[in-house]
């Protein structure tokens, strides 16, 4: 057993003594730089603990837009038509005419672009609504180029 006059005591330091016991300094922080202490002896820092890279991240795009297409029938209603464009389109009664117009003489109109998810749920959501009200109407969506 060790007596308390082994220890170092501050009382008895001579002046200009070096004590025998001296703190460890700290271990450095992860990913700190600090310039070498020339006057600090060397030791060896590792922890055990293994640090992976993170991979580099992932380049984001765009995702793929798909267009809803309405398309025309001899049996559906215009007004049908141009309350569906307001409903499910949101747009105005003005445009809305414009587009049942542009669906009446072409065959079929693109209504909405939107992504994969939207344009099947708006597609969905007509195609209901017009059997609901007994109306042939229907709406398809396809990739955009």
């Amino acid at each position: 057993m060790t007596s308390a006059s082994d220890w170092p005591s501050r009382s008895r330091r001579v002046s200009g003594s070096v004590p025998r016991w001296q703190p460890k300094p700290p271990p450095p922080v992860r990913g700190a730089t600090a310039p070498p202490d020339e006057d600090a002896p060397e030791e060896d820092w590792d922890t055990g603990t293994v640090v992976e890279e993170r991979p580099a991240e992932p380049k984001l795009q765009q995702p793929p837009m798909y267009k809803v297409i309405l398309l025309n029938d001899d049996y559906t209603r215009m007004e049908f038509v141009v309350h569906v464009l307001m409903r499910f389109f949101d747009m105005d009664p003005e445009k809305a005419t414009q587009v049942m117009y542009a669906i009446h003489t072409g065959g079929s109109a693109v209504v909405g672009i939107y992504t994969r998810d939207i344009a099947e749920t708006k597609s969905e959501q007509v195609n209901a609504y017009a059997q609901e009200n007994e109306f042939p109407l229907r709406s398809t969506v396809e990739m955009t180029d």
